[in-house]
C-alpha cells in the first residue's frame, strides 16, 4: 500500500447549510464528489445535491485549522460570500442589472500552494503564517486544498522525519528546506474526464536553504527528492508525485523564490487543459491556484471577443487567456505582454501544442505594461487585462481615459515611431522586441491602424478594480456592459470580476447648419 492511500488524506466535513435571501443570480455549486468524501460525508452531499441547487442555500466550511490559519476569513456562506452584495449593487449602479455569481467548486478546490516549512526535523511545521506573525500554523486537513496537495504534504512529513531534513530558521538563517510549492495536474487522457480531478498528481517544488545544486546540504536535497519519487512516484498506485523541482534562495527577505532551478526528478513538463486548449506552466510561473473556476472565467471570456478580432492581452503571464481566445475565437492577431521573462517558455511550449487550425499571428512580449502602454492599444480591436491585485497601472489607465475615437493614420504612426526619444521608451522596445515571441502570419496594415473597441477586465481585487471602473466611467470614453463574478476563493471575501467595457464612439453630427439670423 502506497503512503499516501493511509488515513493521511483529509477527510471532508458533512455539510451543513442554512437559508438565507439571495437576490442576484447564483450559479450554484455541486456537492464534493463522493470519491473525496469519507461515507458518511457523501451521504450528506448526495442527499443534499438537489438542495445545493438553490440559490438560497449556504455551507459551513467546518475546517479545524480555521481559528488560526490565516488562508481562510470566514467559515459560512461559502458559495456566497458577504462581498457578492456589494458587487451586485455596485454594478447596479452602473447600469449592470443581470450580474452573476458563479460560486464554482467550495471544497478541495486548490490545486495550487505555497507553504512555509518551519519547526524541528522531528516535528516539522508546514502551513500558512498565522495573521501578522511568521508563526507558521501546521494544516494537515487544510478543506481548501485539493486532497492530494494534502497527501503530498503527508508523504513530505514524513521525508523530513525519517531523513533529518532541517527546516529553515528565519531568526538563525539556518536550516535546509524554506518553503514547499504544491501544483496539482488534473491533465491525463488515459483517465476518463470524470476521474480525472481526483487523480490529479502533483508537482513538488523544494525551495532549499542554498546558492546552488553544490552546496554543502546538497546531498539532503537529493535523498528528500528520492524519497518522495520512491514512494509516490510512477511505482505507487495510484500515482501521486507527477515531478519534484528544487528552487534555491539564500535571500533574508520575504520573497519565497530565489532565480535558480533545476528539475530532479519526474516529468519536466507541467500540462493542463483549461479554456479548450493544454497549457503548460513551469514552476516559475504564474498559474490560478483555481483550475476549475479558471476555466469556467475563460468559457464565458470567449463569448464576449468576436471571431477574428485582433487581440492585446496586457498582464499576460503565459500568454494562457491570449492563447486560449487565438484558439477558440480564430482571432486574426493576438499579442501577450508580460513583465516576468520566466513565462517565455511556458508561452513556447503552450503554442507549439496547437492544433493546426490555429492560423492567426500570436505573440509574446517582454515588457512592462506601464511604459508606453498605447504602443499595445494600437492595432487591436478588444483589449484583455488581468492585472495583480493593485489594479491597473496609473499610466496605462490615462492611456485608456484619452484615447481617440479616430483611427490614427498610418502616416502618423510612422511618424510618431520615428520621433520618440526618450531613452526608457526605447529601452522598453527594444528589450520587448528582443524577448519576443511570433507565430503565424504577419500584422497587415489594416491590424496595425485599429483602436480597440472593447476592454475586458479581469480583476482579483476587488477595491482597485472599483477604483478602475470609476475612473474609465467618468472619462466617459468607456461604458460598462457585462460584468460577472467568480468564486476562485471559497472561504474568503475575495471575488474575481470579469467586466466588458465597450469604447464610446463620437456621434457624427447630421442635418444642415443653421443659417445665421441677420
Amino acid at each position: 500500500m502506497s503512503l499516501f492511500t493511509l488515513p493521511c488524506r483529509p477527510s471532508f466535513p458533512i455539510i451543513t447549510c442554512r437559508l438565507s435571501s439571495s437576490p442576484a443570480t447564483t450559479v450554484p455549486s455541486p456537492p464534493p464528489p463522493a470519491s473525496i468524501l469519507p461515507p458518511t460525508a457523501s451521504a450528506t452531499a448526495t442527499a443534499t445535491a438537489t438542495a445545493t441547487a438553490l440559490p438560497s442555500l449556504t455551507c459551513a466550511l467546518q475546517c479545524p485549522h480555521f481559528e488560526t490559519c490565516s488562508g481562510c476569513t470566514h467559515e459560512f456562506n461559502l458559495h456566497r460570500p458577504n462581498i457578492v452584495e456589494e458587487a451586485t449593487n455596485f454594478f447596479k449602479s452602473h447600469g449592470v442589472l443581470d450580474f452573476t455569481f458563479d460560486s464554482c467548486r467550495l471544497w478541495g478546490w486548490r490545486c495550487r500552494a505555497k507553504l512555509a516549512i518551519r519547526g524541528l526535523s522531528e516535528n516539522p511545521l508546514i502551513g500558512l503564517y498565522e495573521e501578522g506573525t511568521h508563526n507558521v500554523v501546521d494544516i494537515p486537513q487544510c478543506k481548501a486544498h485539493h486532497p492530494n496537495i494534502n497527501a503530498a504534504v503527508e508523504l513530505l512529513r514524513k521525508g523530513i522525519k525519517e531523513l533529518n531534513i532541517e527546516p529553515y530558521d528565519e531568526d538563525q538563517g539556518t536550516g535546509d528546506l524554506r518553503y514547499v510549492q504544491m501544483a496539482v495536474t488534473t491533465y491525463d487522457t488515459s483517465l476518463p474526464a470524470s476521474q480525472r480531478y481526483r487523480n490529479g498528481k502533483v508537482q513538488v517544488s523544494l525551495v532549499w536553504n542554498s546558492r546552488n545544486e553544490k552546496s554543502s546540504n546538497s546531498e539532503k536535497l537529493n535523498d528528500l527528492a528520492n524519497f518522495l519519487w520512491r514512494n509516490g512516484g510512477p511505482r505507487s498506485n495510484p500515482q501521486l508525485i507527477h515531478s519534484v523541482w528544487a528552487n534555491f534562495q539564500t535571500s533574508t527577505n520575504n520573497i519565497i523564490f530565489g532565480n535558480r532551478w533545476r528539475h530532479l526528478l519526474g516529468e519536466r513538463d507541467f500540462w493542463e487543459h483549461v479554456g479548450g486548449i493544454d497549457i503548460s506552466l513551469d514552476p516559475s510561473s504564474f498559474g490560478q491556484a483555481n483550475t476549475r473556476a479558471f476555466d469556467n472565467l475563460l468559457r464565458k471570456l470567449h463569448k464576449y471577443v468576436p471571431y477574428g478580432a485582433s487581440v492585446a492581452d496586457l498582464y499576460a503571464g503565459a500568454g494562457v487567456i491570449g492563447i486560449s481566445l487565438a484558439a477558440n475565437r480564430k482571432c486574426r492577431s493576438v499579442k501577450c505582454i508580460e513583465i516576468n521573462k520566466e513565462s517565455r517558455p511556458s508561452f513556447q511550449k503552450t503554442i507549439n501544442r496547437l492544433p493546426n487550425s490555429v492560423e492567426g499571428s500570436i505573440s509574446w512580449h517582454n515588457a512592462d505594461t506601464s511604459i508606453d502602454p498605447v504602443s499595445w492599444l494600437v492595432g487591436s480591436d478588444v483589449i484583455v487585462v488581468d492585472p495583480p491585485r493593485k489594479g491597473l497601472d496609473t499610466s496605462l489607465i490615462d492611456a485608456l481615459r484619452t484615447i481617440s475615437s479616430h483611427k490614427p493614420s498610418l502616416k502618423s504612426l510612422s511618424s510618431n515611431a520615428k520621433e520618440e526619444k526618450r531613452p526608457w521608451i526605447l529601452r522598453e522596445r527594444e528589450q520587448a522586441k528582443e524577448g519576443s515571441v511570433h507565430v503565424g502570419r504577419e500584422k497587415t496594415v489594416e491590424d496595425s491602424q485599429s483602436l480597440p473597441e472593447k476592454l475586458i477586465y479581469i480583476s482579483c481585487g476587488w477595491e482597485s478594480f472599483k477604483q478602475d471602473c470609476k475612473t474609465l466611467l467618468t472619462s466617459k470614453k468607456w461604458k460598462l456592459e457585462k460584468a460577472h463574478g467568480f468564486n476562485f476563493f471559497p472561504g474568503t471575501q475575495s471575488i474575481e470580476v470579469l467586466a466588458v467595457f465597450r469604447r464610446s464612439l463620437k456621434k457624427k453630427k447630421t442635418g444642415k447648419k443653421k443659417k445665421k439670423q441677420l
